[in-house]
C-alpha cells in the first residue's frame, strides 16, 4: 500500500513539474493596442481597438483601416487577420487597423428618419451626423497624431456599409478608399440612394477607389440597392475614381464580409509571384 502510494505521489509530483515548467514560458500575446478616447461631439468614451504590423516602427508612415463594428466580439479580429495575410502574401504594404468598438450602431450608423416604423423599430435612430464629425474632427486627427499616416481606408457592411456610402457622398474627402458591403440603402424609403446622383456631381473628381458588394442570398431589395448604387457610381463618370462591384454568389448577409473583403483588396493589391 505504502508502496502505491510513494510511486502515486511520484507521478503527482512530476505531473506538478512538468505543468510549471510549462507555465513559465507562457508570456501575452499582444497584436496591437486598446485605446480610449473621450468625444465632446459624442459625448462619451470610445474604444479603439489597434492592430500594428508586427514589425511596427514609429518613424515610418502606414495607410490606415477604420473598420466600423470594430470590437473584439465583432470584426476586429479576422479582418486584422486578413490583412496580415495581405501583408504577407499579396502587394499590400503593412497597414494599421483601428477598431472603432460600438456603442450603439444603430443611432452612430443611421441618419434622421421622418418613417414612423423605422422610428419604432430603431429608437435612438438618427445621429449619423455626429458620428461623422467625431470621425473628422476627433478620431482621425488623434490617430494620425498618434501615427505617421499614408491612404485612408472606411471599411463598413450593413448599417456600417449605410454610413459608408453617406459619407463618401457627404464628406468624400474623409478617406481614400472605400469597401461598402451589403450597404442598408433602404433605410429612409432609399433616400440616400435617391439623392446619390444629385451629391456626386458636387463631388471634386480626385482619386479613389470604391469597392461595392452584396451577397446573392441577401434580401432582394438589398441586392436590388446595391447594384443600383454601383450604376450611379459609374455614371458619375469620374474618371479619377476606380469602381468595382461584385456580386458574391455563394453569400447572404450573415456570410458575406470576410470574403467579399478578401476579394476587394485583391483588386488592389493583386497576387505577385515572388522574385
Amino acid at each position: 500500500m505504502l508502496k502505491k502510494l510513494l510511486i502515486s505521489c511520484s507521478i503527482l509530483f512530476a505531473f506538478q513539474s512538468m505543468v510549471f515548467a510549462q507555465t513559465e514560458n507562457v508570456k501575452p500575446l499582444a497584436i496591437g493596442e486598446i485605446r480610449t478616447i473621450k468625444s465632446k461631439i459624442l459625448n462619451e468614451d470610445r474604444t479603439l481597438n489597434i492592430y500594428l504590423p508586427q514589425n511596427f516602427d514609429k518613424t515610418k508612415s502606414y495607410p490606415i483601416i477604420y473598420l466600423l463594428d470594430g470590437s473584439m466580439n465583432e470584426d476586429f479580429i479576422h479582418v486584422t487577420g486578413l490583412i496580415q495575410f495581405f501583408n504577407q502574401m499579396y502587394s499590400m504594404p503593412e497597414t494599421i487597423v483601428v477598431g472603432i468598438v460600438n456603442i450603439d450602431r444603430k443611432k452612430d450608423f443611421t441618419f434622421h428618419t421622418d418613417l414612423k416604423d423605422l422610428q419604432k423599430d430603431y429608437p435612438t435612430t438618427g445621429h449619423s451626423d455626429k458620428f461623422i464629425s467625431f470621425l473628422e474632427k476627433e478620431l482621425k486627427p488623434y490617430v494620425e497624431g498618434q501615427f505617421k499616416t499614408t491612404d485612408k481606408y472606411l471599411f463598413g457592411q450593413s448599417l456600417g456599409g449605410l454610413l459608408a456610402t453617406e459619407i463618401l457622398l457627404k464628406k468624400p474627402e474623409l478617406f481614400n478608399n472605400y469597401f461598402i458591403i451589403s450597404p442598408s440603402l433602404w433605410w429612409d424609403d432609399e433616400s440616400l440612394l435617391k439623392e446619390a446622383p444629385q451629391l456626386l456631381s458636387k463631388i471634386p473628381d480626385t482619386k479613389k477607389f470604391i469597392y461595392v458588394s452584396v451577397g446573392k442570398g441577401e434580401h432582394p431589395v438589398m441586392v436590388k440597392d446595391a447594384e443600383a448604387f454601383y450604376d450611379v457610381l459609374k455614371k458619375s463618370n469620374k474618371k479619377n475614381w476606380t469602381v468595382e462591384y461584385k456580386m458574391m454568389e455563394g453569400d447572404n448577409h450573415a456570410t458575406i464580409l470576410h470574403r467579399s473583403l478578401y476579394e476587394g483588396l485583391v483588386k488592389l493589391f493583386p497576387y505577385q509571384e515572388p522574385k
